[in-house]
């Protein structure tokens, strides 16, 4: 990357990282993905009852692997042959689990986190119960406010997680929102029964935290996840 493009990325990470540190979230910055997995191992404990969201990012920086390592307490819902009631039943338990971790699907500038989920386990978990929330993210996922968090959504992260997930959505087919725009009175949500097969349930806004250190970003310099 160009040293001036550079040097704007970093500011940009710079100020989110102070406007987090406002809100009680701790923010980090790692110069690749190589350097999650060391910044994950400072975090935690031996024998830690660790669980995940779904994330395409925790598989792409190794923190996936590194939680099947054997050092922690992994209830993975990734785990071979797990009937879809055993699938549910790590998702519960994962709400008492010690770190739970998880990516968002932008961060804004003014130390927000946005996060939109279907089934919607991440959002709560992210919420309330773990005692510790670790959250990993791409510069790219970035973006100046909500506004822009929720177009984010609209037209990148939500269309890319329903084609992984093959639900047959609209922004399946066509690569984005059914409802492309955001206005003052359709900020997050959809028309009533406008998109009958969604990844979009649940619309989230984390910002000051009521528990200091709690939950933590790590920010990281290259592209990852949607």
């Amino acid at each position: 990357m160009d040293a001036n493009l550079m040097k704007n990325r970093e500011l940009q990470v710079e100020r989110t990282i102070k406007a987090l540190a406002k809100n009680n979230i701790e923010g980090r910055f790692l110069a690749s993905a190589k350097d999650v997995v060391p910044a994950v191992k400072q975090l935690l404990k031996d024998g830690e009852t660790v669980s995940v969201g779904g994330s395409i990012t925790l598989s792409e920086t190794g923190v996936l692997d590194l939680l099947r390592s054997g050092t922690y307490e992994f209830l993975d819902r990734y785990a071979p042959n797990l009937e879809n009631k055993q699938v549910e039943e790590v998702l519960h338990k994962s709400f008492f689990a010690d770190t739970y971790f998880a990516s968002a699907n932008a961060v804004t500038e003014h130390g927000e986190l946005y996060c939109v989920d279907g089934t919607s386990n991440r959002v709560a978990a992210l919420l309330y119960g773990p005692k510790q929330v670790i959250l990993v993210v791409s510069w790219d996922k970035i973006v100046p406010d909500l506004v822009s968090a929720i177009l984010r959504v609209k037209h990148i992260a939500a269309p890319s997680n329903a084609r992984r997930l093959d639900i047959g959505s609209y922004c399946t087919q066509s690569g984005t929102c059914i409802r492309q725009t955001v206005d003052d009175r359709n900020l997050m949500v959809l028309p009533a029964g406008a998109c009958e097969h969604t990844v979009c349930s649940n619309y989230v806004v984390f910002s000051r935290q009521q528990q200091k250190g709690r939950m933590k970003v790590l920010i990281v310099g290259e592209s990852l996840g949607y």
